[in-house]
């Protein structure tokens, strides 16, 4: 019997917190302990077609023998796969893991339990960790091989490049003749070989990693991908197949599809014997209640619990509560999904709350290891491998150890996954690819560097001049939550990440051994000594501001009059006009800032009397400084207002050129780049802004019979004027910026950069579709609002999805209306979509922000034109998939193209913003150019003891780390956006002063500052990166300040 029939809220139906009729376990409930009793030994049929022998106490639910199975593996996103087995009747069945093994598998002796994937997600880009991407791939050669997955001939022979490519490497036809001779992948193999070599010649320098991304990229658009029929019978008696997929319920007739029924439409699924009815939403193109016949009540109850699985894994947010025994009798089937929801999984992994270790392909000779590539040491390079034959499981007293797991091996293993993850080198190997490049990307963020604090002087000695990089969350590519030269924001999955990493998990971050140096950590005496030998005037502390933050920004010009100048010389791939428009400017603001520089330590120095000038003169002031520079600062005035020349013909000559776009591309990924070469066109602009608030916080300090107090006031004038006049042409010099960076994000729009267009906020949003609420990158502009998705692509870059022009659109909350929190509907004159914020103040933000979008669009001459150049625009309905999809003819063309994609750091604001669920608007970008800062700190990590002194500079919502002012490159970095910003409390036993702490998650630094203004003016910078004042408040603050 079915279900029994319930009305559905929205909130079931869209997947929100409640429980939706699929009882499980409670949240955080273990399954009741069980006495040991018997043993029995279980075969398991692994994906890699090796069998383990599982012994198991007899009474034992079926969650303890997957839980076996994953452990051995060392899986983490285990929930994606289930084990099943022949029933008494021969039907292929399920294991259901909260019912005793015996109960199910009656003759165990005599059964092979297959490992298989139960769960295909739409995009394998969710699968966080390289070792889930493995077996996936496993999974998809097997369906080949059974005739399951049925594709054309060009498809099956770019799958089948891939699978070789992971299995012998790089194309040599002999080697390949012999392992295609020797390995059958598809029927009659023998007609694709030629193109089949074809193909993989293509595939040179591909790591196995990058080989099982491609091979799932092309797997997850044919139709048959994770399919596994159901035959059946419709009212008519027509013979079709029934199916379920994430997306909902699907009809074949064969092997093609005929129908589809989404989750969204679904309102109840229940079996009545053989018969199998789906009720859907009423709706004038269907039925209410659709009727399927199937061969017996045990194929119909089967393919029902499927279903009832697969609802509940990708529609849910949590895990559902159970529903309340009856008192008298049940009614309907006693079968309940139990595990975790597809959402719960992306969210653990993200976090980060596991080990990462090695795993072993079986044909592969390049070993791989999850999320890092990192090499273990090799005196503990033994890590727990998939070659045991036989492990025995115990239910023990410790609640928290439920299962002890002892694995009969002809060998013991000398390391424990622990050891491994603790006593790993924190050496980075280069992947093949970037090992050719003389001064490639080597940013690493911080986020991991905790764990990892041990002894490495020697490592630290021979790696200090060449960093590595490294992949955060198992991706072929760029970590979500890595910063690499570009130096944004990255994160979390963290994975980042929320991952950055993730990330951001984010994400993992990468480590940094190069920051854990003991020869830089200061000890707290020699640290307090230093302190009382300087001055401890407010105005000292003010002026060595300017001093520290000139440091940083004669390293920014130098980023251009040498680094790039140098890079530039050596090719003429940049014209004449253009190399003297560039270095012309910026070489006289070079000359002048270096005097400058020099001019402001000296006097610092005698203020700290540190000579014996002082006793000649009063030189403890700065004013007379500061006002004699700006005075000659107004001289090159000239130069300043032609960046914004500068900046527009360095990108139309690179829209123009290839060969100008790869070289400033190149430049990019060297380590003293770490912004976008754009942003440092902007930085002379921005150091006027800085300039005047320094000045503005002198004179508010000064009284005014103070003797500096005359000249501070006038270099403030003089200052100010200079702001006020360029201040206009900063605005779109910014606004220019960031829309040619956001075009290095963007993969299928041509015309983003057009004059009139505005930049208004970016972020994550969740988008309402067929298969609930699924994660979208939105980007808002004062004419359109795009809707991106992110994959691990070579070029982590998103992919437009759609838009909605904002004239004509309206905004309204519709949290009842479909029972998901902080949940709004844009409805445009073509289209309407439902989106999700993360919290009611990031809703806020976005209706604010298009609410003043819709505004000026209204006011504008009309509709905006259509912007996808390169796409087809999105006119589905909410209740329909959104996910691209694309033929089969299609596949060798994207690969094409991706292969001509250009490499792209994951490391920008947007992939902060993605893996930290959170937006930025163009405002918050304002004001980060505004709250920029230089100098000492001490950092502390949650389980270390001593401080350590570090060169930080925080800036575009991010702090860099360096061993002194005089590095030319960060060595790591920290992404803030998203991190809290707080006081120590006393239970944490940091007994110091100025001392201010930063966390996300799991992740806890403490940083001290010399003084009582540096502590105040790193809480006022590091706040504005951290949290943003609403649209209102900010621009009334600006509107109030002259420039």
């Amino acid at each position: 019997m079915g279900e029994t029939e319930q009305r559905p809220t929205a909130g079931s139906r869209l997947g929100a917190q409640e429980n939706a009729g699929i009882s499980t376990l409670e949240h955080g409930q273990k399954l009741p302990m069980t006495p040991p009793g018997k043993l029995i030994s279980i075969k398991i049929q692994m994906l890699d077609d090796t069998q383990e022998v599982f012994d198991v106490p007899q009474r034992a639910p079926g969650k303890v023998l997957l839980d076996a199975v994953c452990n051995h593996l060392n899986l983490v996103e285990g929930d994606y796969f289930g084990l099943e087995f022949p029933d008494h009747k021969k039907i292929m069945v399920w294991l259901d893991l909260l019912k005793p093994i015996m109960k199910q598998i009656r003759r165990p002796k005599h059964i092979v339990v297959k490992f298989v994937v139960k769960f295909f997600p739409p995009d394998h880009a969710q699968l966080q960790e390289e070792l889930t991407r493995y077996l996936f791939a496993l999974q998809v050669k097997q369906d080949l091989v059974q005739g399951r997955l049925t594709c054309n001939d060009t498809s099956a022979a770019l799958l089948i490049s891939h699978i070789v490519q992971s299995e012998i490497g790089d194309f040599d036809e002999t080697i390949d003749r012999e392992h295609l001779a020797k390995n059958k992948y598809i029927p009659q193999q023998e007609t694709l070989e030629d193109k089949i070599m074809e193909f993989h010649r293509s595939h040179i320098g591909q790591t196995p990693a990058e080989s099982d991304f491609q091979l799932l990229e092309i797997a997850r658009r044919l139709e048959m991908y994770g399919i596994r029929l159901h035959p059946a019978k419709d009212r008519e008696g027509t013979k079709i197949n029934l199916a379920v997929a994430n997306t909902g319920i699907l009809v074949f007739q064969g092997h093609t599809k005929i129908n589809a029924f989404n989750w969204a439409k679904v309102r109840k699924l229940s079996f009545k014997r053989k018969r199998f009815l789906i009720k859907l939403r009423p709706d004038n193109s269907f039925q209410d209640t659709l009727e399927f016949l199937m061969a017996s009540r045990d194929f119909c109850k089967s393919f029902w619990k499927i279903c009832v699985e697969h609802h509940a894994f990708f529609r849910l947010f949590e895990e559902p509560k159970p529903k309340p025994k009856p008192v008298l009798f049940t009614r309907g089937s006693s079968f309940r999904f139990s595990g975790r929801t597809q959402k719960q999984v992306l969210d653990y992994v993200k976090e980060g709350g596991h080990k990462k270790v090695q795993f072993e392909r079986k044909h592969s000779k390049i070993r791989s290891i999850r999320s890092l590539t990192t090499q273990p040491s090799e005196q503990h390079s033994e890590v727990p491998k998939q070659v045991s034959n036989s492990c025995s499981f115990t239910f023990g007293d410790d609640a928290d150890s439920p299962v002890v797991q002892s694995c009969r091996q002809g060998k013991e293993l000398k390391a424990s996954t622990e050891d491994v993850g603790q006593r790993r080198s924190p050496s980075l190997k280069k992947s093949p690819k970037e090992g050719g490049k003389v001064d490639g990307a080597v940013m690493v963020t911080m986020e991991e560097e905790e764990e990892v604090v041990k002894d490495r002087t020697q490592q630290n000695r021979s790696q200090s001049q060449q960093p590595s990089t490294g992949s955060l969350t198992g991706s072929p590519h760029l970590s979500e939550l890595s910063i690499n030269s570009q130096g944004a924001p990255v994160v979390a999955n963290m994975s980042l990440s929320p991952n950055l990493s993730p990330d951001a998990k984010q994400s993992s971050p990468l480590v940094s051994p190069l920051l854990n140096d003991p020869s830089y950590i200061r000890t707290d005496d020699e640290e307090e000594v230093r302190r009382k030998r300087f001055p401890t005037d407010k105005a000292y502390f003010i002026a060595k501001e300017v001093s520290t933050t000139e440091r940083t920004y004669l390293k920014d010009l130098e980023v251009i009059t040498s680094w790039f100048q140098s890079t530039v010389s050596k090719d003429d791939y940049m014209p004449e006009t253009l190399k003297n428009l560039l270095f012309s400017s910026f070489e006289p603001l070079h000359k002048f800032h270096t005097s400058f520089l020099k001019e402001i330590e000296q006097r610092l120095a005698l203020w700290e009397g540190r000579s014996n000038a002082h006793i000649k003169g009063d030189y403890q002031r700065i004013g007379d400084v500061m006002l004699k520079n700006i005075q000659s600062m107004k001289q090159l005035t000239v130069h300043l207002r032609k960046h914004n020349e500068v900046l527009m013909e360095l990108e139309n000559g690179i829209k123009n050129s290839r060969k100008l776009e790869n070289l400033c591309r190149d430049f990019e990924l060297q380590k003293v780049c770490y912004l976008p070469l754009n942003t440092f066109l902007l930085r002379p602009l921005h150091r006027l802004m800085h300039y005047k608030q320094i000045m503005e916080r002198l004179c508010k300090h000064y009284p005014p019979n103070h003797v500096d107090f005359r000249d501070s006031r006038a270099a403030l004038a003089e200052i100010s004027e200079m702001v006020a006049q360029l201040h206009g042409s900063m605005i779109k010099m910014e606004n220019f910026q960031k829309l040619h960076e956001l075009k290095k994000d963007l993969i299928g729009i041509d015309n983003l950069a057009i004059p009139g267009r505005e930049f208004i906020r970016l972020g994550s949003l969740s988008k309402l579709s067929g298969k609930g609420l699924q994660q979208r990158m939105f980007f808002l502009f004062n004419d359109v609002l795009l809707y991106t998705s992110r994959g691990l692509t070579t070029s982590n870059q998103f992919k437009v999805h759609g838009q909605l022009p904002l004239y004509g659109m309206t905004i309204e909350e519709s949290e009842e209306e479909w029972g998901v929190p902080h949940c709004l509907t844009l409805r445009g004159q073509h289209q309407s979509i439902i989106v999700a914020a993360s919290t009611r103040a990031e809703m806020d933000k976005w209706t604010e922000d298009i609410q003043m979008a819709i505004d000026l669009a209204e006011k504008s001459s009309g509709p905006t034109p259509e912007l996808l150049a390169s796409s087809p625009p999105d006119n589905k309905s909410p209740d329909e998939t959104t996910v691209d999809q694309e033929s089969e003819d299609d596949l060798s063309a994207s690969r094409t193209s991706l292969e001509r994609q250009s490499p792209h750091r994951g490391n920008t604001t947007v992939h902060v913003c993605w893996h930290r669920n959170t937006s930025v608007s163009m405002i918050d970008f304002s004001i980060a150019v505004e709250n920029q800062l230089s100098g000492n700190l001490l950092r502390k990590f949650k389980n270390s003891n001593g401080w350590q002194k570090l060169w930080v500079v925080f800036t575009n919502f991010c702090m860099f780390f360096y061993k002194s002012h005089q590095d030319n490159h960060p060595l790591a970095s920290l992404p803030l956006l998203g991190y809290s910003l707080t006081i120590p409390s006393e239970s944490e036993n940091i007994h110091k002063d100025y001392v201010f702490k930063l966390h996300f998650k799991s992740h806890v630094y403490y940083f001290r500052a010399e003084s009582e203004y540096t502590f105040e003016r790193w809480m006022e910078v590091i706040r504005s990166a951290t949290s943003s004042a609403s649209r209102t408040h900010v621009l009334s603050h600006k509107e109030s300040r002259v420039y």
